[in-house]
């Protein structure tokens, strides 16, 4: 479990094949910044909100296998570049952001990112099977990071835009300062909104 509360912002330096084109990758990730105090062989660290799980570290990076499914359901881990790093939570941990399992539920793509005073403005389209799991100042994790919903545009699609307010802090910590219209993004929903939505369906299919 997470909290999407970013702890570091990593740079995978490299990727080599594990296999043939059906097979995964393995990951090695620089990140100087993160604590590696506590860090163990098996730990898992969330890599842009995909929890992967530690195969070889030492200090100031660590290496990752990725399966071709995760590859698949993902995006930002198949390049090297910028990545945000949150280890996983102890149960004394604050919880700063929200509950984050590190599974990512599907791809949404930003429609608008853009100052607006001193904050800024995100706008991200998530696919219509997402839709109904977003609600106003309810939680979403986009690439990792816990944020709260401030709006909610549904579309006769069944896709719905959803609005964020985010501070300068979060932006400059995190990899979202890299965000542009049309750039895939890794979400996350609420899990308290995922199993309030399975017992009104369930329900309803039971009436």
């Amino acid at each position: 479990m997470f909290t999407g509360i970013i702890e570091s912002i990593g740079q995978i330096s490299s990727i080599t094949p594990l296999g043939d084109e059906q097979a995964g990758v393995r990951l090695r990730i620089l990140a100087p910044t993160l604590d590696f105090s506590d860090v163990q062989l098996g730990d898992s660290i969330a890599i842009q909100g995909a929890c992967m799980t530690v195969v070889e570290f030492k200090t100031g990076e660590f290496t990752v296998d990725v399966s071709r499914e995760s590859l698949s359901k993902t995006v930002g881990l198949d390049q090297t570049g910028e990545v945000n790093l949150e280890k996983a939570m102890r149960l004394s941990d604050r919880v700063g952001g929200h509950l984050v399992s590190g599974h990512v539920d599907g791809l949404g793509t930003v429609s608008r990112f853009e100052p607006i005073g001193e904050s800024w403005h995100l706008q991200i389209k998530s696919p219509a099977e997402l839709a109904c799991y977003f609600a106003y100042k309810g939680s979403v994790t986009v690439n990792g990071v816990s944020l709260t919903v401030n709006k909610v545009d549904d579309h006769a699609d069944g896709s719905c835009d959803f609005h964020i307010n985010l501070i300068p802090h979060t932006v400059q910590m995190t990899t979202l300062k890299h965000l542009k219209a049309g750039t895939p993004v890794n979400l996350e929903v609420d899990q308290i909104a995922r199993y309030a939505q399975r017992m009104l369906s369930y329900a309803q299919s039971r009436a």
